[in-house]
């Protein structure tokens, strides 16, 4: 699918869903993706991008950020707390804060660093074992707690007709209540 179909999909989600277009970010996941392909959609413009692992971002966006402009890399794979300082270094959007030992690491590293990403609170809605995140019954308490810790966490002031925040802002949209869902994706989730 070409990034001109992908990009009119979500034009028509916006309108049918009553939101502007300049209000979504498409986020193109470039994970195991050749070079070469990545660099065609940067060629056609396109320069938000998701990486799932640090090390294949650190061995990709370097490169590219030489010739390219404006680059906004966001990790959307679960991080290990020893590869924060490189995933800050990278990335201007982490996706995947879900315990309190990452979110010390990273309080500890914007201290020393004098900068942070923008922090996504990463909830395991299916409460399936086998995936990453909080569960949603503790993720009100860990988003104050990461709060509290002046970390720049996004996403609860995104949904604001959602009463709880971003707990409810992701239960909503996997049953497809939330006014803020476009096209399957919620705040760049499905």
């Amino acid at each position: 699918m070409s990034l001109e179909t992908i990009r009119a999909a979500l034009n028509k989600a916006c309108e049918k869903a009553g939101r502007k277009i300049d209000d979504v970010t498409l986020v193109a996941v470039s994970k195991v993706q050749p070079n070469d392909r990545v660099a065609a959609i940067l060629d056609q413009g396109h320069r938000v991008f998701g990486e799932n692992k640090v090390q294949e971002a650190a061995g990709k966006w370097p490169a590219f950020r030489e010739t390219y402009d404006g680059i906004d890399l966001h990790l959307i794979g679960p991080l290990q707390t020893n590869k924060a300082r490189q995933a800050m270094e990278l990335a201007q959007s982490i996706h995947t804060l879900d315990r309190p030992k990452l979110a010390t690491t990273i309080a500890r590293l914007a201290q020393e660093m004098g900068q942070c990403p923008a922090l996504y609170i990463q909830v395991n809605t299916g409460m399936e074992p086998q995936k990453a995140g909080c569960l949603p019954a503790d993720a009100d308490a860990f988003i104050k707690t990461a709060q509290d810790m002046d970390l720049p966490v996004r996403g609860s002031d995104v949904h604001p007709t959602c009463r709880r925040g971003t707990v409810a802002a992701f239960c909503a949209a996997r049953q497809n209540r939330c006014p803020q869902r476009v096209g399957g994706i919620i705040n760049g989730y499905e």
